[in-house]
């Protein structure tokens, strides 16, 4: 069996050795190295190269950072959405609160006012707040959260901050009802602050606004003037704002002038209210001269009994 060559054949002749070749090329770098170092010689062939693979460069780097951009935007709504959630989640458990702090400034201002007043009358003011309406639609009534037993009497007056809300009617050991001025049974003697007019305001019942009436045709009254208690019935304290004139109708061919009113107090709204005791309104009335001529002639007739 003949062997094999060693030598390649002549188709598959490689050159210069390997060892030789890698001495060349080493030798080449190195003196390109040197020339590019100490005398700027491949600046332009690198500039030059740079611009040709620029944009082959470009379109290398456009699928890494078109997936970089694709992962980006996702992740970008993903956490606007966290964000959004997170922040519709606080919106909900703030809302009650900043939806109820207009309401709050309200009951401050209102409850200042209140306590303003109540200084006015010292110890004869009690301070109540509303408990619910009255459930007869024909009636005009609010129950509070004192009665009996903080001292409050039916009859007193119930005023607000801005003026007279109604009259306790009924006790109880710890609620009161009251009855306001708009309600069809009730009544507050009146003035008009412009001219000291007298009058009586009546409540007209649900719905409607409550009327000055016997009230004569030329009396001087007019469209805006305010009414406040004239403090004539003993009940209410002279100079309470009640109400003012929102309508005047003046016909000749009637006995009286048709007027209504609109009350200044929270009569539909206020939460907070005032009771006045009897010593902040007038002093009691005196007897009347027949009953006490009465009372004298009892009193001697039992005496003479007596004797």
């Amino acid at each position: 069996m003949r062997p094999l060559p060693v030598e390649p054949p002549a188709f598959f002749h490689r050159g210069p050795s390997p060892l030789g070749r890698l001495a060349f090329f080493g030798l080449i770098s190195i003196a390109l190295l040197v020339a590019d170092t100490r005398f700027r010689y491949l600046e332009n062939v690198r500039q030059a190269a740079a611009i040709v693979l620029y944009p082959l460069q470009r379109v290398v780097q456009m699928p890494g950072e078109a997936l970089s951009y694709v992962g980006t935007y996702f992740s970008s709504q993903r956490a606007f959405a966290d964000d959004n959630a997170a922040l519709k989640r606080l919106l909900a458990e703030q809302g009650p609160a900043v939806q109820g702090f207009a309401h709050l400034q309200q009951d401050n201002a209102r409850l200042k006012a209140l306590l303003a007043v109540r200084e006015r009358y010292d110890a004869a003011a009690t301070a109540v707040e509303v408990l619910y309406a009255g459930r007869d639609p024909f009636a005009q009534k609010l129950f509070v959260d004192k009665g009996s037993d903080a001292g409050i009497v039916p009859g007193e007056a119930v005023i607000d901050a801005d003026g007279v809300v109604g009259q306790v009617t009924r006790v109880f050991p710890f609620m009161a009802e009251v009855t306001l001025v708009s309600d069809k049974d009730h009544a507050v003697p009146v003035k008009v602050v412009r001219t000291g007019a007298r009058s009586v305001l009546y409540g007209a019942g649900a719905g409607r606004a409550p009327e000055l009436r016997f009230t004569a045709p030329n009396a001087d009254i007019e469209v805006g003037d305010v009414l406040v208690t004239s403090g004539i019935d003993g009940t209410y304290p002279p100079g309470l704002a009640v109400a003012q004139v929102a309508t005047l109708e003046r016909d000749t061919g009637q006995m009286f002038a048709r007027i209504t009113a609109r009350p200044l107090a929270g009569v539909d709204r206020s939460m907070h209210l005032l009771v006045l005791g009897p010593a902040a309104a007038l002093p009691p009335r005196p007897d009347e001269p027949a009953e006490v001529e009465t009372a004298k002639r009892g009193g001697r007739g039992k005496s003479r009994r007596t004797g």
